[in-house]
């Protein structure tokens, strides 16, 4: 059971400084990933920036992932081919359902990073941090496109995600860290003693406070 996310990120922390990486990037995924991350890039004098996503629900079930969509030139489209299929979606109607998305990611990067300088991740050890995950659909969408800009090494740091979606982020990537992993999962939160949803304000503030020393051998 974590405090908060800040607790969760002090924990992910000390199990990510024990692999002694050089010169990693962090990247959050928004809003509920930046105090994790922010403690994480704290602690291992790393960059911090963000990977900006939407989850892409089914048209009867929003919170049931078909897809994510991540912020970029052009957005990168991760499909769950397995949720498509059982729900006879067609490429056009999971086009239009993925335009529906960009307004939002848009927004978010103008108001959450503005003019700021994006942190380049090719040929870099790149740490991709959430306060959790249940089916993963946005965190996979994040590892496809961290891959598409060249990362050298990849690595999943989480605080709790279900033992069989460790498993499938462990075949994409080159690590996974996640501090706990349950057999019988329900909810993210069920392992927060505070897990209230975070605001635009609180992501920017994250951010604010986030140190940005030059990257060093840890």
């Amino acid at each position: 059971m974590f405090r908060d996310r800040h607790h969760a990120g002090q924990v992910l922390a000390a199990a990510l400084k024990k692999l002694k990486m050089h010169d990693p990037v962090v990247l959050a995924l928004p809003r509920g990933g930046v105090p994790v991350a922010a403690e994480i890039a704290e602690t291992l004098h790393a960059p911090l920036d963000l990977a900006i996503v939407r989850k892409i629900g089914a048209p009867d079930n929003p919170e049931l992932a078909v897809a994510a969509i991540v912020d970029g030139d052009p957005p990168h489209v991760v499909v769950n081919r397995d949720i498509v299929e059982a729900l006879r979606l067609d490429e056009t109607e999971l086009a239009i359902m993925a335009e529906r998305e960009r307004p939002e990611l848009e927004r978010r990067r103008r108001v959450y990073l503005g003019g700021r300088r994006r942190e380049p991740i090719a040929g870099t050890t790149v740490i991709l941090v959430d306060d959790g995950a249940a089916t993963g659909a946005s965190m996979r969408a994040v590892i496809h496109a961290a891959k598409t800009l060249s990362a050298s090494k990849i690595l999943v740091a989480l605080p709790v995600a279900p033992i069989e979606t460790v498993h499938e982020f462990a075949r994409e990537v080159d690590q996974v860290i996640c501090i706990e992993q349950p057999r019988y999962f329900r909810a993210i939160g069920d392992h927060y003693l505070d897990f209230r949803q975070l605001s635009d304000e609180d992501v920017i503030a994250s951010l604010q406070q986030a140190s940005r020393p030059q990257p060093n051998s840890l």
